[in-house]
């Protein structure tokens, strides 16, 4: 299993924070069908303020790079990625992408 965690903000507006979560506890079935077909087994997305912090896990075989193909396979879920993106808003980041990449910074098993 592979591990991959992202930041992202919410635009400051409380009634746009209230509708995304909202969203989010409605999740369409088109949207997690296609992150299951690309590998995704669990997603999480944590907030604090404007900030999210999505955990991702996947299968060995997902590949990051081909993300978007959840997308591009599932119109609805295109739907829904575009839908959210007028309640988010990058934040800066060397690679330019939508939802940041993070890096580990510690692990309590690397003192095993």
């Amino acid at each position: 299993m592979k591990t991959y965690a992202q930041a992202l903000d919410l635009k400051e507006d409380k009634d746009l924070i209230a509708k995304y979560e909202n969203y989010h506890k409605n999740v369409w079935p088109e949207t997690i069908e296609g992150l299951r077909n690309i590998g995704v087994l669990r997603m999480r997305i944590w907030r604090v303020n404007n900030r999210l912090f999505m955990l991702m896990e996947t299968s060995d075989d997902f590949n990051i790079e081909k993300f978007q193909e959840y997308a591009d396979q599932n119109p609805r879920a295109n739907e829904w990625n575009e839908l959210m993106m007028n309640f988010q808003q990058q934040i800066p980041s060397p690679t330019g992408e939508w939802w940041s990449p993070m890096s580990l910074a510690f692990d309590s098993e690397w003192f095993n």
